[in-house]
């Protein structure tokens, strides 16, 4: 399983940067069509493939990548379909994807081997699971108790009891973190891995090959590809800052 090198030129060269990108696409359109398994979860828990180019992209790139993928699929579903969730859901998102990503590409970075990347995956859904866990507990339901309901529980245990008549306020952690984040996130983990394993070295060296013909020599063009590198890093930079900017003028204009 080669990744592709990052060579003298530096981590953010041409091609790495045309990767992530055509990664971040595919992450985002997966992203945005996202459905509900309502006959197994709660309806607001929308499952999506997008970790699948995420953990590949930061397999084959590093955990940068992995951050970067992220970061932009969620600035790209945010322009094109908001937020419902004033952001919350899409912060919760971002945690757990990137904790899943960078967990897995750093141990597999260490141990470059089928091992290290099955022992990666297993300690980055570990971890997915365990912020999962935590974010919901802490953060997010006490936010939509507060701010969608007003402080009011009875909504919230409307949306659990078409799959758990017996959710009350006293149990509803048991029945929401333990029987509906838990197994919800490990299936999105395990779809993740299951897919990934087989598919990762074709395109591992099919990026290998595109990096060596496109990236040019480090010999007598230095000065050209200082240039190059500068440029799209001002393209990229533009990019993410505009993605940002249509983001909120989404949520707080139209």
């Amino acid at each position: 399983m080669e990744q592709v090198a990052s060579t003298r030129r530096g981590y953010f060269n041409t091609a790495r940067i045309a990767v992530i990108a055509m990664f971040s696409a595919l992450a985002g359109i997966l992203y945005i069509f996202n459905f509900s398994l309502s006959f197994a979860f709660p309806s607001f828990l929308e499952f999506n493939f997008s970790d699948i180019p995420t953990l590949i992209g930061t397999f084959t790139l590093g955990p940068v990548a992995g951050v970067i993928i992220t970061v932009v699929k969620i600035l790209l579903k945010l322009v094109i379909k908001g937020t419902s969730t004033v952001f919350v859901g899409e912060l919760s998102d971002l945690l757990t994807s990137c904790v899943f990503a960078v967990t897995a590409g750093l141990i597999y970075k260490r141990k470059r081997t089928f091992k290290g990347a099955l022992i990666g995956m297993a300690a980055g859904t570990f971890a997915e699971v365990a912020i999962a866990i935590l974010f919901n507990w802490l953060a997010l339901v006490p936010f939509y108790v507060q701010f969608f309901f007003h402080g009011k529980w009875e909504p919230l245990i409307g949306m659990m009891t078409p799959l758990f008549p017996d959710c009350t306020k006293e149990n509803f952690y048991t029945f929401y973190l333990w029987i509906s984040v838990l197994p919800f996130n490990l299936m999105r983990c395990l779809v993740a891995v299951l897919i990934t394993l087989p598919v990762y070295k074709r395109i591992s060296n099919l990026i290998n090959k595109f990096n060596v013909k496109i990236t040019p020599k480090d010999d007598a063009g230095g000065q050209k590809i200082k240039k190059i590198n500068i440029g799209v890093w001002v393209a990229g930079i533009v990019i993410l800052a505009l993605l940002v900017l249509f983001a909120l003028l989404r949520f707080f204009v139209f």
